[in-house]
């Protein structure tokens, strides 16, 4: 565990890229396209700054992965103990859609496994976050802390998340074969890191990613998941998902309560 880590710092880290976020959700922005022809926006670029510049003023000399960033080479990175992982803003394009679902997302790694992280919803102002102490919270705007845990399928529903933007074959294929197993299954499509969340809080019992994404998209989302007794791992080989690879692509995964 980090010694001096004060987490609550790091939820005021995320709440001040949130709001920069909505400062400019709210105006007429531009976007922008990068090399791979996902779109940037000021928005992210903002809450990038605030995110980088807030860990480095916790004096802790960790160093930081994030998606806007350019970063370093695996040779540079592979001994590294602890490093952030960072998407400033999950749900690029949910943003451009103005349909309130995207995310700030912090996440602090340990050896490739996830030692704590911050999903911050801007719009509602919520919430959801693991500890280094293990422990994963759900926190309403200035509300009390609540305890997030899991939730198994009872009796004959199960209820799947999806993304809003990426679903494909292999996604419905997975759904189609819990038919055999519940009478009831419902799919409920969400936007960003949002999809573990609602795993974690027991909202729903199975996320698959039969997709490409990156490991600032998860890291905090599975940080929380994990805290609150759920398990993301990589499919179909159905072992553990870690961080600060070779190739920060990560492979198709299954998040399960």
């Amino acid at each position: 565990m980090v010694e001096n880590l004060n987490f609550n710092k790091v939820l005021e880290i995320a709440r001040a890229a949130g709001e920069a976020i909505m400062e400019i959700y709210n105006t007429d922005f531009a976007v922008e396209y990068k090399d791979d022809k996902s779109p940037l926006t000021a928005a992210d670029k903002a809450a990038n700054d605030i995110i980088i510049a807030g860990l480095e003023a916790l004096s802790l000399d960790i160093p930081i992965i994030s998606e806007e960033n350019k970063n370093l080479e695996y040779d540079a990175r592979k001994d590294w103990t602890y490093c952030w992982i960072v998407d400033p803003l999950d749900g690029t394009k949910e943003f451009l859609k103005r349909n309130d679902e995207f995310t700030v997302n912090i996440a602090l790694v340990c050896n490739g496994k996830l030692e704590a992280g911050v999903v911050y919803v801007p719009v509602t102002q919520e919430f959801y976050y693991a500890e280094p102490t293990g422990k994963a919270w759900y926190k309403k705007a200035d509300g009390t802390p609540e305890t997030l845990a899991v939730k198994q399928p009872e009796g004959d529903t199960v209820i799947i998340m999806g993304s809003r933007s990426h679903m494909n074959d292999d996604t419905q294929q997975f759904v189609e074969a819990q038919k055999k197993n519940f009478k009831n299954v419902e799919f409920i499509a969400a936007g960003s890191s949002l999809k573990l969340c609602k795993v974690a809080q027991g909202l729903a019992h199975y996320y698959p990613r039969f997709a490409p994404t990156m490991e600032w998209d998860t890291a905090a989302g599975q940080a929380v998941v994990e805290a609150a007794g759920g398990k993301v791992l990589r499919h179909p080989e159905m072992t553990p998902l870690l961080y600060n690879k070779e190739h920060l692509l990560n492979p198709y995964f299954l998040v399960s309560a």
